[in-house]
């Protein structure tokens, strides 16, 4: 019984209504009603999870999401996150994770992960990495492409959040399901991955509503937006990474200076 995860639905869907979000939903058709799938997802803002959550309950069948350990030691989002059955992943010891993750494909869930495993602050697909294929390829189960458009609207990386009454447009679709072969490459299936996901982008911007000007931020240059080029989005992870390193530096310094440290 999933006795967390349905009054959390009510409380989303009553916070799209409030922000009056209209949903373009597609693929939902490819959710399989029943057995294990991995749900790769493109990520573009803080809350595509749930857009991308609402769009397979289409078939009646929730998301156990792979999610960074930090937010299951919050007071109030980690007993929601256990109770949902999310999966917490150690970015520094993922193993323990990807065994959770593999079992939960075996037991017949969907489990929801993000190839690019940071938001794309340029709304282009970043570099993938092979762990989806990875898990499914052992788990025995398919991959179901989804491309989520339009959080990145609602609340990204170096953006206000705009929880408001914006009446945004997202579009989800869901492609069809891609095996992984038992003897095929991970990094192959990656790339067939990737591939299938672009083509799903591309097909999303051609149908997505005109952007107003003031929004244009949110959308690639190429597509005649003003959002950073994939070079420079990279240049601002490494930047962003620098700091955390630098953060973690100086406090790990503190801590060696505090009276008693060392003993």
């Amino acid at each position: 019984m999933d006795l967390v995860y349905y009054p959390v639905i009510a409380i989303t869907k009553a916070l799209f209504a409030a922000q009056g979000l209209r949903f373009t939903m597609t693929g939902c058709e490819n959710v399989p009603r029943r057995g294990g799938a991995v749900v790769a997802i493109n990520h573009t803002g803080y809350f595509d999870f749930t857009h991308a959550g609402n769009a397979t309950l289409q078939r009646r069948r929730f998301i156990r999401f792979m999610a960074k350990e930090s937010i299951f030691h919050h007071p109030v989002g980690g007993p929601l996150m256990r109770g949902m059955k999310h999966i917490p992943v150690d970015r520094a010891a993922g193993g323990s994770a990807y065994l959770a993750a593999v079992a939960a494909l075996r037991s017949g869930e969907l489990v929801g992960v993000y190839p690019e495993a940071t938001i794309s602050r340029s709304f282009e697909l970043k570099a993938f990495k092979p762990g989806a294929a990875r898990m499914a390829q052992e788990a025995g189960v398919p991959i179901l492409p989804t491309i989520v458009w339009g959080a990145q609207r609602v609340w990204t990386k170096d953006h206000p959040k705009r929880m408001g009454r914006t009446n945004t447009p997202i579009f989800v679709d869901i492609g069809p399901p891609i095996t992984v072969g038992a003897d095929e490459h991970p990094v192959a299936a990656t790339d067939r991955l990737k591939t299938a996901m672009a083509a799903q982008l591309e097909a999303v911007w051609a149908a997505y509503p005109p952007v107003p000007e003031e929004e244009l931020v949110f959308v690639p240059q190429r597509m005649g937006g003003r959002a950073p080029t994939l070079e420079q989005a990279e240049e601002l992870y490494r930047q962003e990474l620098a700091r955390k390193a630098a953060k973690r530096a100086a406090k790990a310094a503190q801590r060696s200076q505090e009276p008693g440290a060392g003993r």
